[in-house]
């Protein structure tokens, strides 16, 4: 059986009912080879709302204890904001924000120890693919020791399209790689800016690579070459504050 610390709301017409009412989803389930013209509604309002969803077999519906009579939805455990809400909410507090992208991180202590390193650090909110990355359940609220209640987040459709954005709005996007030639101490984090963090298996994607203004490595001296990226993300994101400590003569 597949947990119950994730909430779910159960079945057609409740998830329907919800859709309508403005709730938010972390995503929804449908049972492949689901018809009829409750099932095209549901599909529109999913479409029209931007929440993600996705076709599944029986199978995996029938792990979720509940009635669930072909449709799931995977209750959010926060409130989301949009890219523009993102960027308009940071700005009104302060000149210089910061931001972490977190590119394919699908661990969900993974999730939560990066938003409570960005949260402590002062920083503005943290922005997630709607497919592919962790699931901002209970655990991951847990995790974070709050720190996701508290700031903002993101879930958008297409990575790519919310870098556009960020760099159009004056953002510049620092990838953490360790294929890098540069160490992260050679770029400047003082202004409005992004860190992208990618998967520890694969790294960040080449299509956000090709969109970051610079690309920084962390120095490593061990044998051993990389650090969980929660960890990474944390010497990141405080090099940020030093750098910004300096600059304000702290």
């Amino acid at each position: 059986m597949e947990d119950n610390r994730q909430q779910y709301l159960f079945g057609m017409h409740p998830v329907l009912e919800a859709v309508r009412s403005g709730r938010k989803f972390d995503k929804v389930l449908i049972k492949k080879g689901l018809e009829g013209e409750q099932f095209r509604e549901l599909l529109s309002l999913l479409n029209d709302s931007k929440i993600p969803f996705q076709f599944v077999p029986p199978e995996r519906l029938s792990r979720i204890r509940g009635a669930h009579q072909g449709v799931v939805a995977c209750i959010s455990q926060i409130e989301y904001v949009s890219i523009e809400e993102l960027v308009n909410n940071a700005l009104a507090v302060t000149d210089t924000p910061v931001f972490v992208i977190l590119d394919g991180v699908s661990d969900v202590r993974n999730l939560g120890a990066v938003a409570r390193s960005l949260e402590c650090a002062g920083g503005n909110g943290i922005i997630v693919p709607a497919k592919g990355g962790a699931a901002i359940n209970a655990d991951a609220v847990k995790a974070s020791a709050g720190a996701l209640l508290r700031l903002d987040t993101c879930k958008v459709p297409n990575l790519k399209m919310a870098a556009y954005y960020l760099k159009q709005s004056g953002f510049r996007l620092i990838a953490a790689t360790e294929k890098a030639d540069r160490l992260m101490y050679d770029t400047d984090m003082t202004g409005p800016c992004a860190i992208i963090m990618g998967s520890e298996d694969k790294g960040i994607s080449n299509p956000m690579l090709e969109l970051s203004d610079d690309r920084v490595r962390i120095p490593m001296s061990g044998q051993i070459s990389s650090l969980n990226v929660s960890v990474a993300a944390s010497v990141m994101v405080y090099e940020c504050v030093r750098q910004r400590l300096n600059a304000a003569g702290k």
